[in-house]
């Protein structure tokens, strides 16, 4: 049997047993002893199949390995060091050169190769690595963009989702059949723009001690990244994104508080979630709304919340990962699958220098923008506890 079989044959395995697992737990979530050792010998096929795999990996390596000629003959000069990568477009280097330079003199030197970015209103496309230490700014400033599913397109894009499934039903031998029908809906994504702009004297341009560049791609990702956030949170669809806790279209409220919150509380907005979505679950609320979470205690007087041991990791309640932002209500916790947001980037970033706005003051305008969208394409996937108005 080839790696390529045995790999195919590994997955169909893993497949069947995720199937099985989620097939067989019982009400609490757990398996029974039978199932629990089938399982186990689910996964230890596949652990079989992975050492196969790699046994065959290493008799291959070794193999090419031994039939390499004793002996190679130089046919090139010898060089230094690693060959460096050629970038081309945007992501070249005389493109980033150009860009610097461009902004450096108040786009009185403008070179050819930046032609290749002109965007349509009258600006120049972020250069290519540029865009990408936006991007990482963003995803590290935005717990949306970390935890929802991102997607780039070039127009208005649509998602379609089954509004209705079908049921079965028992029929007697020989008993005509009954049709169901499925129905389908489509959810829109739009493009609505956000921009940040700053201004930067003449001098400090011109000087450039400090990293300019660095530093108004990092003051533009952070103010964009909180400006996303608070709509994919709170956004009503107008003008912006449609946010998790909006009143229409975004989580399903499980619960309304009119008390204080306590530990079953909690409880009930976790299995208020349907079962295939809480695999990937977590929380996200507001800090001053974890800051009470963290007194509450289960009937065994232990607190509910759990503290991460591992730096990059999480804190917990009930074993679910907590969120924090400052964006969140402070009167409601959202619980659930987030991948089910949907954020879509409508094409790049753009980058525009602003001369003439500000020549009398002596400074010079930068103005970054972008058109996002963002919408919650399953209610259910998410549910919304609403606490009590202090």
């Amino acid at each position: 049997m080839t790696i390529q079989e045995l790999r195919e044959k590994r997955n169909t395995a893993w497949n069947a047993a995720k199937a099985f697992l989620e097939s067989h737990r019982t009400e609490k979530g757990t398996l029974t002893a039978e199932d629990d050792a089938t399982y186990t010998r689910m996964e230890q096929d596949i652990a079989d199949l992975g050492k196969e795999i790699a046994r065959l990996e290493r008799q291959e390596a070794l193999e090419a390995e031994l039939n390499k000629p004793v002996g190679t003959p130089l046919t090139s000069k010898p060089t230094t060091g690693k060959q460096q990568e050629v970038k081309t477009g945007r992501a070249s280097d005389a493109y980033r050169a150009g860009m610097l330079t461009a902004l450096r003199t108040n786009f009185r030197q403008v070179s050819n190769v930046l032609q290749e970015g002109v965007d349509a209103d009258g600006g120049y496309l972020v250069p290519e690595e540029y865009d990408r230490r936006l991007i990482d700014t963003l995803s590290e400033e935005n717990i949306m963009r970390r935890l929802a599913t991102t997607i780039t397109t070039s127009g208005q894009h649509k998602i379609n989702i089954a509004a209705t499934k079908p049921a079965a039903a028992w029929i007697e031998e020989g008993g005509a059949l009954t049709f169901g029908d499925a129905t389908f809906d489509q959810i829109w994504l739009d493009a609505y723009k956000l921009h940040v702009a700053i201004k930067v004297t003449e001098e400090l341009l011109y000087d450039n001690a400090f990293g300019l560049e660095s530093y108004i791609l990092d003051q533009f990702g952070k103010a964009l990244a909180n400006a996303e956030e608070d709509a994919f949170l709170n956004g009503d669809g107008n003008g912006k994104p449609l946010g998790l806790f909006a009143a229409a279209g975004g989580g399903t409220v499980a619960n309304t508080l009119t008390a204080a919150i306590k530990s079953d509380d909690m409880l009930d907005l976790v299995y208020a979630l349907k079962r295939p979505y809480r695999k990937n679950a977590a929380f996200i609320m507001n800090d001053k709304t974890l800051a009470s979470l963290r007194k509450l205690k289960d009937n065994n007087g232990a607190y509910i919340w759990q503290p991460s041991y591992q730096a990059g990791e999480p804190d917990r309640v009930l074993g679910y990962a907590v969120h924090t932002s400052a964006f969140a209500p402070e009167n409601a916790i959202a619980f659930g699958d987030y991948k089910y947001y949907n954020i879509g980037d409508r094409g790049s970033r753009s980058f525009a220098e602003l001369r003439e706005l500000f020549a009398g003051n002596g400074m010079i305008g930068y103005l970054a923008k972008e058109r996002v969208d963002g919408k919650l394409i399953l209610p259910e996937a998410v549910q919304i506890l609403k606490l009590k108005s202090e």
